[in-house]
C-alpha cells in the first residue's frame, strides 16, 4: 500500500534538517517521583508496583509530559516523540495493564499535540510535528527463550500484529503526524509493526508518514541484537518509508560508520538520535556526551551529507537538542540516495544480486536434523562421504 505523506514534513525535508526531540525517560527520572506520583488517583490501589511505567504518566500526570514535550519543542525540536514506547499490550503485561495500550496511546499522542499547539500559538510561523513512538516490545520473535527448544519464543507475530494494532489506532485517534517504529533490535517484531500499521490504513484510518529506527547494542560491532548488520534494511525496504535511521544503545562515536553506510544504501531520508554516550553508571548523569560534546559530532554527520533528521536519545536532553539544532542550522540535508533495482535479499548478512553476479548457487548448510542421511554419516563417522 502507498502511503500518502504529510506535504508540510516532505517540504520541509527538502530544505533543511529536521530536529528530532531527545530522551523522555531521562526528563522524568530528574523529576524524581514516587510510587504515589506514578499511580495517581485512578491507580492508587493498582495490585502491582507501578513506579518507572513511564508511559502511565500520560493518564496520571500528563501535565508533566506536556510540560516536557513543551522543554524540547523551545529548545528547537521540529518533531516531539510520544510518551508511548511501550503502550502495548506485550509490554504492558508486566504491569498487569494489558488493556490499556490503546487508551496510553491516544492519551500521550493528545499529551504531545497539546504542547505543540501551545508552542505553535506562541510561534505562529513554525509548524511542529508529533510522532507517535512506537517501542520494540519487551520480548523478541526470533529468538529462542530456551537452550533445549529452538522453536520456543516469548511472543508470536500473531500477538504482536495484534497489539501493535490497538497502539497505532490510539496513536492514529490521538492526532499523530507521523508513526515512528524505534530502536529496532528484532526485524521481524518490526515487520509486525509495519504490518499493524498497514493494516489500519487499509481500515479507513487516517494515513501518516511512517519512520522506522534501528538499534544496535554491541560497542565495536555491526550487528543488532538477532545477528543482523545494515541488512536489516533490505528486511524492511518494502514498506513506505519516510524515514530510515538508527536510535539508542551506541554513542555517536560507535555509530557513526553504520549511519554512513545507511545513508548510502537507503533511498529513503536519514535519521540518527543516538544516546549521549554509552552509559556510565559514575558519571554525573549516567552518560559521558555533554551538548558541547554531542553536537560537534552531529554537525559533521551532517556535513558529510548524511542526515535529514536528527535528535538524540537516552541520556539528552532539551540543552544537548538546543545545541544539535544550532549546530547543524544551515547545513545541507542528505540528498537521498539512487539505489538500482536490483535483487537485494538478507539473512544475517545482506546479499545483492547484480546483472555482474551471473549465477547465485544457493546450497543448504549440513545439517543432521533436517537430513538423516547426513546425520548417519557423521554418527559413523564416514566424514569423507558427509563432506562430498
Amino acid at each position: 500500500m502507498a502511503i500518502q505523506h504529510n506535504a508540510s514534513i516532505e517540504a520541509l525535508l527538502q530544505d533543511r534538517i529536521l530536529i528530532l526531540d531527545g530522551a523522555m525517560g531521562t526528563m522524568i527520572q530528574q523529576r524524581k517521583l514516587d510510587e504515589a506520583a506514578f499511580r495517581g488517583e485512578r491507580f492508587k490501589d493498582w495490585k502491582k508496583d507501578v513506579k518507572g511505567h513511564n508511559d502511565l504518566l500520560n493518564l496520571t500526570q500528563p501535565a508533566i509530559i506536556e510540560e516536557i514535550h513543551r522543554q524540547y519543542l523551545e529548545a528547537g525540536a521540529d518533531i516531539v516523540e510520544t510518551n508511548t514506547f511501550n503502550s502495548q499490550a506485550i509490554s504492558l503485561a508486566d504491569y498487569g495493564m494489558e488493556n490499556l495500550g490503546y487508551e496510553l496511546s491516544k492519551a500521550g499522542a493528545e499529551c504531545a499535540k497539546r504542547a505543540v499547539e501551545t508552542v505553535q500559538r506562541a510561534q505562529p510561523n513554525r509548524r511542529c510535528f508529533v510522532a507517535g513512538a512506537i517501542g520494540p516490545t519487551t520480548k523478541t520473535s526470533s529468538i529462542s527463550t530456551d537452550v533445549n527448544s529452538p522453536a520456543a519464543r516469548g511472543t508470536t507475530y500473531d500477538e504482536l500484529v495484534k497489539a501493535y494494532g490497538a497502539q497505532v489506532q490510539g496513536l492514529l485517534d490521538g492526532g499523530v503526524d507521523l508513526l515512528l517504529v524505534e530502536t529496532i533490535f528484532d526485524t521481524l517484531n518490526a515487520k509486525a509493526a509495519f504490518f499493524a500499521i498497514q493494516q489500519a490504513f487499509a481500515s479507513g484510518a487516517r494515513q501518516v508518514p511512517i519512520m522506522a529506527s534501528v538499534t544496535f547494542i554491541q560497542a565495536g560491532s555491526n550487528r543488532g541484537v538477532t545477528g543482523q548488520t545494515v541488512a536489516f534494511w533490505n528486511s524492511i525496504s518494502h514498506v513506505p518509508l519516510l524515514s530510515v535511521g538508527m536510535n539508542c544503545a551506541l554513542g555517536p562515536k560507535e555509530m557513526r560508520p553504520l549511519i554512513e553506510e545507511l545513508s548510502h544504501i537507503a533511498p529513503v531520508h536519514i535519521s540518527a538520535h543516538p544516546n549521549a554516550g554509552l552509559p556510565n553508571p559514575l558519571l554525573p548523569t549516567g552518560f559521558p556526551e555533554t551538548p558541547d560534546t554531542l553536537a560537534p559530532q552531529l554537525r559533521e554527520w551532517a556535513e558529510n551529507g548524511w542526515l535529514n533528521i536528527v535528535g538524540g536519545c537516552c541520556g539528552t536532553t532539551p540543552d544537548h537538542i538546543k545545541r544539535i539544532a544550532e549546530a547543524v542550522c544551515g547545513v545541507k540535508p542528505h540528498t537521498i540516495s539512487k539505489v538500482e533495482p536490483y535483487t537485494r535479499l538478507s539473512g544475517l548478512e545482506a546479499v545483492t544480486i547484480r546483472p555482474e553476479s551471473n549465477f547465485v548457487n544457493i546450497g543448504e548448510r549440513t545439517n543432521v536434523t533436517g537430513s538423516p542421511a547426513f546425520a548417519k554419516l557423521i554418527l559413523s563417522g564416514d566424514y569423507e562421504t558427509a563432506l562430498s
